[in-house]
């Protein structure tokens, strides 16, 4: 018998096994477990319909989903030598990238981010990426639904029994230990029963592969308790939303923060035309970002959300945060997207749009000084709507050809039919609809 860290009760023993995990579109996490004398082959096979499905497996026909073409297979690919360790017993996962005949796959947020990463590097620089999670916690309630986590004495950088009297979390980060994956640091947040769970600072493809690792993990050790994690944008009304901060930096060749302070002219160029990327492509990015119709019940004025097409430093009211930290830990801090996001697909836009501006020697407007709730200096901001960000982003053609035609298109399709199916739904019915998925 061995002990699984996810129920931690006895399971029966088992050959050791892969799970072989890739992010689609919709931030699922779609996978296959294979033998380990299997995964050897470094390849799996999966049929490419998965990306002509909706979260209620509405069939569309979305550019690349192939669901006219008979459905073929496109593989993912994995290195065999490089398996993660897992948090269930004897498993070892495998992050894969997707291919269909020997290339890269066109609807592959991995491949999307990794072709925004070599874009840095062949300017010299090397995209560092911290990321920042929210989650509210539910419980069964009396009727069997699902009802916020009874947390009475939480309050906002709580720790301990009074804003987790469960321990929920610590269950989490002993599993984030056993699975490799670093935590920079977990507490409760504003409202109740909501947590932030931000992991280290990594090079952007190891922060996206560990952030999309550590959500489904988080989500299956609480799940197993009796609990639902939800990373909804906003699962509760009238609560705070649910963010998914994007913490970027650069490295130059010689390893140093090329935002650093340490060297003003450069970073001065580099942030700033980082800064005016983003915010130029704003309203492109929110439905990349911001990726449900719940998204724009969270991204509101007055909401600390990235609503507004802003800058300012240290300032939380804005859309681009620059950190206090001028040397060593200097960032730009991105507030827009939410919890439903895929971390690849999000970090990818985000260089991307940050690339536009620093190749395009973009000039960024003058910084917020207005507290940014009621008073905002700017005018421009998010779309209120999803329908209204699908077509922000359709028209953003430079965003949508940089990240790739096929995979803007299918995200785009495959959002408007979600859209249909959600037509006429209460909050309520919203909330039944993402809730397992999110």
């Amino acid at each position: 018998m061995t002990t699984s860290p996810i129920a931690g009760a006895a399971q029966p023993s088992m050959p050791e096994r892969v799970r072989v995990l890739f992010a689609d579109q919709l931030n699922i996490a779609r996978g296959k477990y294979v033998p380990l004398s299997e995964a050897r082959k470094g390849v799996a096979r999966f049929c490419a319909g998965v990306y002509a499905v909706t979260y209620s497996r509405g069939l569309v026909d979305a550019p690349g989903g192939t669901l006219l073409e008979g459905l073929p297979d496109f593989e993912a690919v994995f290195d065999p030598k490089a398996l993660r360790p897992g948090w269930e017993p004897n498993t070892q996962i495998a992050i894969a990238d997707l291919q269909m005949h020997g290339q890269p796959f066109a609807l592959c947020g991995r491949s999307a981010l990794k072709r925004a990463i070599g874009r840095w590097e062949t300017l010299g620089y090397r995209p560092m990426v911290g990321i920042e999670l929210e989650a509210y916690v539910f419980q069964r309630g009396a009727q069997g639904g699902w009802v916020p986590y009874d947390t009475p004495g939480a309050v906002v950088y709580g720790t301990g029994p009074f804003c987790d009297p469960a321990g929920l979390m610590n269950e989490i980060w002993a599993a984030a230990a056993s699975a490799g994956l670093a935590i920079e640091s977990m507490n409760a947040e504003f409202d109740t029963p909501q947590f932030e769970l931000t992991l280290q600072f990594a090079d952007a493809l190891k922060a996206c592969d560990d952030i999309f690792l550590f959500r489904q993990m988080a989500r299956e050790v609480l799940f197993s308790r009796g609990y639902l994690l939800s990373f909804m944008p906003k699962p509760i009304p009238g609560k705070s939303g649910n963010g998914l901060h994007v913490n970027l930096s650069l490295t130059d060749r010689e390893g140093r923060n090329a935002f650093s302070r340490d060297h003003a002219a450069e970073a001065n160029r580099l942030m700033r035309g980082c800064i005016a990327g983003l915010l130029e492509h704003h309203r492109g990015l929110a439905a990349l970002l911001a990726p449900t119709a719940n998204s724009y019940a969270r991204l509101k004025p007055e909401s600390l959300s990235g609503y507004w097409a802003n800058w300012g430093l240290d300032h939380r009211s804005v859309s681009v945060r620059v950190s206090a930290e001028t040397s060593a830990g200097a960032r730009i801090e991105h507030r827009l997207a939410d919890g439903a996001a895929s971390p690849y697909i999000a970090v990818a836009a985000a260089l991307e749009a940050a690339y536009d501006g620093v190749a395009r020697g973009l000039e960024p407007p003058a910084p917020e000084t207005c507290d940014g709730l009621k008073n905002v200096g700017t005018d421009r901001h998010a779309p209120d709507s999803l329908a209204d960000a699908l077509d922000a982003l359709a028209g953003d053609k430079g965003l949508g050809e940089a990240l790739g035609r096929t995979l803007v298109d299918n995200f785009i399709a495959i959002k408007r039919s979600e859209l249909d199916e959600l037509d006429g739904k209460s909050a309520e019915e919203v909330f039944d609809y993402y809730a397992p998925f999110l």
